[in-house]
């Protein structure tokens, strides 16, 4: 119950103060998830760039939060707070970072040291980012976002189904073609003009949630700024914990919450993945009677194989092997998910799709589980 009581003073509240303070006062292994957009450490100086076309100035990351004495003093500032982080995450929980060229790899290897184990490297491609206006380098058009997990034998959430459908069927990929936060999106001050220098925009963190927590789950951000995380925990029905030390930041984040109304996932969000659910083995199939030895199987362009005993199929030009394995052979590839491949030829000449079958065994199962 201490616990519960002590989680209730932080859930969906963006509070003011210092992360790592702050941190502190959270329950071990007490959130879902952390998106850290942490301070980039850019030493650009006092500088002012100019747009060669207007000669107008180009606003530019100067703030006193994203300075630091050294590299050192950066990297002991980053071992603190992501071993904070580390210690509020659950064993199953989501670590996101975000960096650029300026930062990236030294957050990265302090992430490795303190013993998170990195699922992937995520490469936010700015479809619109701003030109190198010297012409001195190439355009910088990308930032990196590292997901890892706080431990290598974490059962993460992964929503690959979800991420399939947002990517029109196809395997979500580790490149993601995102415009940077511009226009109405941009949270302005006092004076009318962006607020935040590094605000995110919403399409990203949107991606960031619906892959990696599930409706329900607290996504903890150490460094929450305009508010962007908060926001789209709320549109996506997840909680949120935010801490900012800018008080201009604090008052913006909390007033744009407030304006954020949940939107219906109906449509959005894969609620049964089908890594989730409960596995079936094709011999199984043979065991409940679904199949019998010696039935024939077609695939789409009526290719026939045999059942064997083992649970195998046997082509006269291909041999025997497993139902994927079969596939990937007819279709001259490398991997074939055999379940959508065939169909069972019944008695009556009649086929039907074994994934139908397979189907409705699971279904058996999970009643007679439940029944249990």
């Amino acid at each position: 119950m201490g616990d519960k009581r002590e989680m209730n003073k932080y859930l969906n509240q963006i509070l003011a103060g210092d992360c790592i303070e702050l941190m502190r006062g959270l329950p071990d292994n007490s959130v879902d998830a952390v998106f850290a957009d942490s301070p980039y450490n850019l030493q650009l100086g006092a500088k002012t760039l100019y747009r060669p076309e207007d000669q107008t100035a180009a606003r530019a990351v100067r703030d006193a939060w994203d300075a630091f004495e050294s590299p050192a003093a950066y990297d002991e500032f980053t071992r603190q707070w992501m071993a904070e982080c580390k210690r509020v995450l659950k064993p199953d929980g989501a670590m996101w970072v975000i960096g650029s060229y300026h930062n990236i790899f030294r957050v990265g290897a302090i992430l490795q040291d303190l013993g998170f184990w990195i699922l992937n490297d995520i490469v936010w491609v700015k479809t619109n980012p701003m030109p190198n206006f010297r012409g001195t380098r190439f355009t910088n058009a990308h930032e990196t976002l590292i997901w890892a997990t706080p431990q290598k034998t974490g059962k993460y959430t992964f929503n690959y189904e979800t991420m399939k459908k947002m990517n029109g069927g196809k395997q979500m990929r580790s490149d993601w073609d995102i415009n940077i936060c511009l226009g109405e999106e941009r949270v302005k001050g006092a004076d009318g003009k962006s607020l935040h220098n590094t605000q995110k925009p919403m399409d990203l963190l949107r991606r960031v949630i619906l892959s990696s927590t599930k409706p329900g789950d607290i996504i903890l951000d150490p460094f929450m700024g305009s508010g962007t995380t908060a926001a789209a925990a709320r549109e996506l029905g997840r909680q949120f914990i935010g801490f900012e030390r800018e008080e201009e930041y604090v008052a913006a984040a909390r007033a744009r919450v407030e304006q954020i109304t949940p939107i219906d996932l109906t449509d959005i969000e894969v609620r049964a993945p089908k890594r989730a659910e409960a596995r079936v083995a094709f011999k199984e199939l043979i065991d409940a009677g679904l199949l019998y030895v010696g039935q024939t199987l077609v695939s789409p362009k009526g290719a026939r194989v045999m059942i064997t005993r083992d649970g195998q199929l046997t082509h006269s030009l291909h041999g025997k092997a497993s139902i994927h394995v079969m596939a990937a052979r007819l279709q001259r590839s490398v991997s074939f998910n055999g379940w959508d491949y065939w169909s069972a030829e019944k008695r009556d000449g009649s086929l039907v799709p074994i994934d139908e079958l397979r189907k409705y065994l699971r279904e058996i199962k999970s009643d007679m589980k439940k029944a249990a």
